[in-house]
């Protein structure tokens, strides 16, 4: 295999069109090169000292970007360079992500941006908090899994502080290590407790991308390729209670057994839809009346984000199941969980293997998950969220009045927020231009008519006024 030229990004990627939803490009496939076996023990010999390096040279760096792009070119998804602001708006060398902490995360050339979009949700303590990482390393030290046969000590005490921090009786958990199978786990609890089949889900909701969890899914471009999914599954437009009724009705009329109703409190990949302040009341009530188990996917809004530790608790609502993930982890390891009440939870008991996970629930994990709740608490992260998101949202509205036919509509709670513009040309352009002042925001995955502002609950003030000078300064730039 001839050496790696270490060439400019400009020179090895066409720089594609601005995205829209509307039109995928995918780069021409090209043969791998190839390599022996010594050669791969050689690669990742040289890439383990790239990761134990303390520092790095400006040849190093720049040749891992040149690497960076041909192995996603060649061996992951060459897709992803169409469609990522790192690879597009970067100038020279494309921005590969290196290092961070706290709202700052640098690329490998040391170029540094303000993290504004946390993760989608994950980085809610911040990029690397010290006190999680401490956890997670030292758990490191004793034993990084389990034996899968002995009891674990930190997977019983993190059930128990979120059985204990939970609303309502929602007391027993279950640990899974991402969001969508916090849905499918959810999915088998309230089959396996109802006896049926059936679920009514939300129009644009989003629930995950496994084959169960997809049957939830609201979107047409994710659904139709994987097409028939689950048949069972009956769509209502997200915020109308009275929808949720008449399905109900109708279901119970023509004998459509329906297990439970799965809804986000807050819609995120959606655009940080906020429902009517009597949507959640109304289901719970509608729910209990038909005896349909009301499922709350939490994974984006849980562990503080919209201000409350659980978005529910805004409107005093307690759900039959919920789902948790992302800032579980505290942003240092994946982790994720459904959650039930001990009379649902029963079922699983007689056969305690009927639903099980090899990775889930594992010692790092749970050290991560322990102190991921207590920083959430100690550092009054939900008060931090509320208080910095109505500053925000309020500073984000007089710049709607500033630019009232390009940015359309300001919406959220607490921090997880939505920037609407007048078109998916113009968010990205907007987006395009905040990177390339070292802010990252992004939109919602193949739309970027509204963009995301999700950043950790904890940013210092300074740095969402530097935000909102960047924005001020790409609008006056993009409307001038």
């Amino acid at each position: 295999m001839p050496k790696a030229e270490i060439v400019p990004i400009k020179d090895q990627t066409e720089k594609p069109r601005r995205r829209r939803s509307d039109r995928v490009r995918v780069m021409p496939r090209v043969p791998r090169p190839g390599m022996s076996r010594k050669k791969i023990i050689e690669e990742s010999r040289r890439w383990l000292s790239l990761i134990n390096a303390h520092k790095l040279n400006d040849y190093k760096r720049r040749k891992i970007v040149t690497e960076t792009i041909d192995n996603f070119r060649y061996y992951y998804n060459r897709g992803f360079l169409e469609y990522r602001k790192a690879v597009t708006e970067s100038g020279e060398y494309a921005a590969v992500e290196w290092s961070g902490r706290g709202s700052h995360f640098e690329d490998v050339t040391g170029r540094r941006f303000i993290d504004c979009l946390g993760g989608y949700g994950i980085y809610s303590a911040g990029i690397n908090h010290p006190k999680i990482v401490r956890a997670v390393k030292s758990q490191l030290d004793r034993m990084p899994l389990s034996s899968q046969e002995l009891l674990d000590p930190l997977r019983g005490a993190l059930a128990r502080l979120l059985g204990e921090l939970a609303p309502g009786d929602l007391q027993d958990c279950f640990f899974i290590s991402n969001g969508t199978d916090a849905v499918e786990g959810a999915m088998k609890l309230a089959r396996l407790y109802t006896g049926k089949p059936g679920f009514i889900s939300c129009i644009r909701g989003f629930h995950g991308k496994s084959y169960g969890s997809l049957s939830l899914m609201g979107k047409a471009e994710y659904r139709l390729a994987f097409e028939p999914l689950l048949q069972d599954v009956y769509f209502v437009p997200f915020g109308d209670a009275q929808a949720v009724e008449n399905e109900l009705r109708k279901a119970e009329a023509v004998g459509m057994a329906i297990a439970g109703v799965v809804v986000e409190p807050v819609q995120g990949e959606a655009g940080a839809i906020v429902p009517s302040p009597d949507f959640w009341p109304r289901v719970r009530e509608v729910c209990t009346r038909y005896g349909v188990l009301l499922i709350a996917d939490e994974v984006q809004t849980g562990m503080g984000r919209t201000g409350k530790m659980f978005a529910v608790e805004h409107w005093d609502v307690v759900p039959d199941i919920m789902c948790l993930g992302k800032a579980l982890g505290g942003g240092v390891m994946p982790l994720s969980a459904f959650m039930s009440t001990p009379e649902i939870w029963k079922v699983l008991e007689p056969n305690p293997f009927i639903h099980s996970s090899t990775f889930g629930g594992n010692p790092l994990a749970c050290a991560a998950g322990i102190a991921a709740v207590n920083v959430t608490l100690e550092e009054d992260l939900p008060g931090q969220a509320a208080a910095t998101g109505e500053y925000l949202m309020g500073e984000l509205r007089r710049l709607q009045r500033r630019y009232p036919e390009h940015l359309m509509e300001v919406r959220g709670l607490g921090l997880l927020i939505g920037v609407e513009f007048v078109d998916t040309e113009f968010g990205y352009s907007v987006a395009a231009g905040l990177f390339k002042r070292g802010v990252l925001v992004a939109g919602t995955l193949l739309n970027a008519k509204t963009l995301r502002v999700e950043p950790a609950l904890n940013i210092p003030r300074p740095l969402v006024d530097e935000l909102l000078d960047k924005l001020d300064d790409t609008l006056q730039e993009l409307t001038a």
